[in-house]
């Protein structure tokens, strides 16, 4: 490795490469997100090759795409190096989903969540750093997003959320990286009492 000054141009390289491996699923969304900050930060060569160093040329998955959630009067959870391809669809009736995408694998640079609960609540745990874009429609419950929003880094995948509640909560929790071991209830509770905008300080 070399201790020359890294150029914007070696920057945008790295963070192109970064963006295939996370594509291909060699990276989860959480190690993109931190990777990529990183490298924007380097000031060397020697710092962004230590970016790509540990990737491999080739990866064969061998995981099933996770389509479907589905939760009827009970709750069900994805976590974990799930892989997720284009679309996911989360269908929840008086019971609740967990789906946490801060170890996922994604198999494109776009994905789509389409989450319709009825009496319940959705909750989709996302790296903060990753854009997030959600739309969709609630009668007598509500959808939203929570935790710090900083403008996403170039090459960022976009997790577009189409959302329909009908007397239920769809919530997306921006998980800051500093709480990257922390647990559903630790980052809910974190982000419902402003903990997260300590961070940013």
């Amino acid at each position: 490795m070399t201790d020359t000054r890294a150029s914007d141009g070696d920057r945008e390289h790295t963070v192109v490469l970064l963006r295939e491996h996370v594509v291909q699923g060699r990276l989860t969304l959480e190690e993109f997100a931190e990777r990529i900050s990183g490298a924007y930060a380097a000031r060397t060569n020697a710092e962004l090759e230590g970016l790509v160093g540990d990737l491999p040329a080739t990866v064969v998955s061998r995981r099933r795409p996770t389509r479907l959630v589905l939760s009827v009067l009970g709750s069900s959870t994805r976590e974990g190096r799930i892989c997720i391809r284009r679309r996911i669809v989360c269908l929840m009736g008086f019971g609740n989903i967990d789906l946490d995408l801060r170890q996922a694998t994604l198999e494109g640079d776009t994905i789509t969540i389409v989450a319709i609960g009825v009496v319940g609540a959705i909750d989709v745990y996302v790296p903060e750093g990753v854009e997030i874009d959600l739309h969709g429609f609630a009668f007598g419950g509500h959808r939203r997003a929570r935790g710090n929003d900083p403008p996403p880094e170039p090459g960022t995948p976009l997790v577009h959320i189409v959302a329909f509640s009908f007397f239920a909560g769809v919530d997306v929790w921006r998980v800051p990286i500093a709480w990257a071991s922390r647990s559903w209830r630790e980052v809910v509770g974190g982000i419902r009492s402003g903990a997260h905008h300590e961070l940013d300080a």
